[in-house]
């Protein structure tokens, strides 16, 4: 099969690749065709790289931002400057260009000029622990929206996707969202608090023997933690025919990345605002429903196991989702190679893309990327429209790469002509 868009341009490569790792890769694109990426240095090596150009603090438990841009459509790239933070997406508002993530508390920093000049970070909360890597921005009603994901509980002594809260948030696109006043935060709902993991047969998850709190091993050297949500998208249906349409157009889906040892099944929540008009009022967290009356939590999404980006073309009337495509994930544990990283569903070296008209039902339209190795990874990728184009931005590894998870490079893809893909 052709690929979409194999080839690459390399944005950012580590200096060190067995101890300094490309995470976090987000992207947007300006009024004036400027395209934004972000993403950061993580890793143990951290320490040593220079410090940062802005001078904004010290790098928040080794991990170091960086904010890239490119005038040509991606053939070439400048780097615009740092930040203290990590997690993080570019987005615009209004005429302003912010980033936010997190360090602990949720960060951001805004430019009034394209990205070439940056105000201060600030902080959006105190003394709080979030989580969230760079998924889509949603802008209707004169508002922003878009997830980020807090850690409520602190008793989880494994990976904690089993105590996040996806928390929503809206800001007004004329606001300053760099103060927390102009942000609104929808309620929360823990995964944990919400379903139990151990109850959930005959449906099929977990995949594995998974503890409440803590690792379990299904095989030698490979760990599972508890089972959870994380990642988040959020979308609006705005299809009358659709079973999950809301007519007021007051209702949000968020479509969440699962941890459950297993492939193929996102989960979803809905978010309810209840002011008078859509795009005000206090936010509320509920479960979808389907049309037996019965809540629905888990989803049918391929990719959905791994982070995936998904992203709404006004002029097919069609979601587009990047995620990632396992194709051996039923291989027992402790018969995998050396270089698979961890458990058999955390299989990173095929990016994929698919479209579709209801969020359930997805159409293949081809492999974006592919590595040759495992250590080859091309995951957690970001997209944006950039025309008739899709700009992607990807972390990336090569044959250097300390793991498929810990890769050692941003690399840059483009779809030409996407919308030439529907059939």
């Amino acid at each position: 099969m052709k690929m979409l868009a194999n080839e690459f341009l390399t944005i950012a490569q580590s200096p060190d690749p067995q101890n300094v790792f490309c995470y976090s890769p987000g992207i947007c694109r300006l009024d004036n065709g400027r395209l934004i990426v972000t993403m950061d240095f993580g890793g143990p090596g951290v320490k040593n790289l220079p410090g940062l150009k802005s001078k904004r603090g010290d790098y928040p438990e080794g991990n170091q931002g960086k904010v890239f841009a490119s005038d040509d459509g991606g053939a070439s790239w400048k780097h615009l400057t740092d930040f203290p933070f990590y997690h993080a997406r570019p987005f615009t508002a209004g005429k302003t260009l912010y980033v936010l993530g997190h360090a602990g508390d949720l960060s951001v920093m805004k430019s009034e000029d394209n990205g070439e000049t940056w105000s201060a970070v600030f902080k959006l909360t105190e003394n709080q622990s979030w989580h969230q890597a760079p998924c889509n921005v949603w802008k209707e009603y004169g508002k922003v929206y878009l997830v980020m994901e807090r850690e409520v509980y602190n008793d989880c002594k494994a990976w904690t996707p089993s105590i996040l809260a996806p928390v929503l948030m809206r800001g007004g696109e004329n606001a300053d969202l760099c103060k927390k006043e102009n942000w609104t935060f929808a309620s929360e709902i823990v995964f944990r608090d919400l379903v139990d993991q151990n109850k959930l047969s005959p449906f099929p998850i977990p995949f594995y023997p998974s503890e409440e709190k803590s690792f379990s091993f299904p095989a030698p050297g490979r760990e599972n933690s508890p089972t959870g949500w994380l990642e988040t998208n959020v979308v609006r249906i705005s299809d009358p025919t659709h079973y999950w349409h809301d007519p007021s157009g007051k209702s949000f889906h968020l479509i969440m990345r699962t941890h459950t040892g297993g492939t193929g099944f996102a989960a979803i929540m809905k978010v309810v605002e209840d002011g008078a008009q859509p795009g005000s009022g206090a936010m509320k967290t509920v479960c979808e429903k389907l049309p037996s009356g019965k809540d629905i939590v888990f989803l049918p999404l391929p990719g959905g196991h791994m982070k995936f980006h998904i992203i709404y073309d006004e002029e097919t009337k069609l979601y587009w989702l990047l995620s990632s495509q396992p194709t051996d994930s039923m291989t027992k544990a402790e018969l995998l190679p050396p270089d698979r990283y961890n458990l058999p569903n955390n299989q990173r070296s095929r990016l994929v893309l698919h479209f579709s008209k209801n969020l359930v039902d997805w159409c293949f339209a081809g492999i974006v990327a592919k590595g040759e190795t495992e250590k080859e990874s091309r995951h957690y990728a970001s997209m944006v429209i950039d025309g008739n184009d899709l700009a992607i931005v990807s972390r990336s590894g090569n044959k250097d790469a300390r793991s498929a998870h810990n890769g050692n490079m941003l690399t840059f893809h483009k779809v030409k002509n996407f919308r030439e893909l529907i059939y």
